[in-house]
């Protein structure tokens, strides 16, 4: 009978271990997120310039990977694909910000909207001319980017890593804003100043 007992005893340890090892499998599958399967970033140049032809004027990016290896090679591969081309600079905040990285197409904005990139450690300060990827939390940028139109130090601390410079025709950024309304004569769709960009 004790034989019988301890069979018993070591059988009910088997099913309570391999019911735990389930669970922490099932556990482990339900809380990891999803892997991106969209497209992949090339590996940018080590420094590369960006021309924006906008609808005030044309101005250069220069853009150097030692800054924000990750939000460079991200730049690049949007710029020789043709995303930023006809994009819309949408977010003009006078003395702070001029922000686009829509694209025209919305097939290619859903091909990247999750492709969430992680975050670069802040290496250059958002100065005026600045360049950074704009972010809703840690790890999440994608495709839109901003230019400082002032110093913005204080997005340093929140994240923003700088990955190019504005080096030609700041002026051309700055006059962005002047020709933008909320909204336009339909009272429907805002104005904006298209781009298109080439490396």
């Amino acid at each position: 009978m004790e034989t019988d007992a301890a069979v018993v005893s070591e059988t009910r340890g088997r099913v309570r271990l391999v019911a735990l090892i389930s669970a922490a499998l099932i556990l482990c599958s339900c809380s990891r997120q999803p892997e991106y399967n969209g497209p992949a970033d090339e590996r940018a140049p080590d420094s590369y310039r960006v021309r924006v032809n906008s609808s005030k004027g044309e101005f250069v990016m220069t853009v150097d990977r030692k800054w924000a290896p990750i939000g460079a090679d991200r730049f690049y591969t949007l710029v020789k694909s043709g995303f930023y081309d006809g994009a819309r600079f949408f977010r003009m905040l006078p003395g702070f910000v001029v922000q686009y990285g829509i694209a025209r197409d919305r097939a290619l904005n859903a091909r990247w909207h999750k492709a969430n990139l992680r975050d670069d450690p802040v290496r250059q300060s958002n100065r005026r001319g600045a360049v950074s990827f704009a972010t809703d939390g840690p790890n999440t940028r994608t495709t839109q980017v901003f230019i400082n139109l002032a110093n913005n130090a204080r997005l340093d601390a929140r994240g923003f890593a700088p990955f190019a410079t504005v080096t030609q025709g700041m002026e051309a950024v700055e006059l962005l804003y002047s020709g933008i309304r909320r909204r336009g004569s339909d009272g429907r769709r805002p104005v904006t100043n298209a781009c298109r960009s080439r490396r």
